[in-house]
């Protein structure tokens, strides 16, 4: 794997590493759940300082690659409107009162901010991921509408698990040899 690949895939353990550290943190669970997500969040986090190592250690090797500003600016633009949308909207649903839904609609940008994200990116299984995401949301959005299950414990369980699992296999892929 040579070091752009390598330090890629470094930030994205790091970075969806940290997320699924936050994700697992928005249910409010009772034992022994509780202490499942505490324990996954712990692990979720190790994910990211070990992508953040790898990130350093490939540090000069990687800098010394040109750099796609074509596709930083697309990069830029994607999150910039995946925040917005995500923090209008939050602030939309809960001045309606319907602040339950917040997890909900931000899993949902988050699954589809990765559609875009997958070509600039260059990782096809974004996709996936992406998709993977906005079922979450709804498994979360039908759970709520037809339980008394708190939509925040589905979508926070499932979009911790699903981002700490591909923060997991991408750190996995740092340790291959090309």
């Amino acid at each position: 794997m040579d070091a752009g690949a390598r330090r890629q895939a470094g930030l994205t353990a790091l970075y969806l590493g940290v997320f699924a550290t936050i994700w697992f943190s928005v249910p409010a669970a009772d034992p022994p759940l509780r202490a499942a997500l505490v324990v996954a969040s712990g692990l979720a986090l190790l994910t990211a300082l070990l992508g953040a190592v790898v990130v350093v250690r490939t540090g000069r090797a990687a800098a010394a690659l040109p750099r796609d500003r074509a596709a930083d600016r697309r990069y830029g633009v994607i999150v910039a409107v995946e925040f917005a949308v995500a923090v209008l909207g939050a602030l939309a649903l809960a001045g309606l009162g319907w602040s339950e839904f917040v997890p909900v609609l931000v899993c949902a940008v988050v699954g589809l901010h990765f559609v875009p994200l997958a070509p600039v990116l260059r990782d096809r299984l974004l996709v996936p991921l992406g998709v993977a995401l906005c079922l979450v949301a709804l498994a979360g959005l039908a759970v709520a509408l037809t339980s008394s299950v708190r939509s925040g414990l589905v979508v926070g369980t499932g979009a911790g698990l699903l981002l700490w699992g591909y923060a997991a296999r991408a750190l996995l892929t740092t340790t291959r040899t090309a």
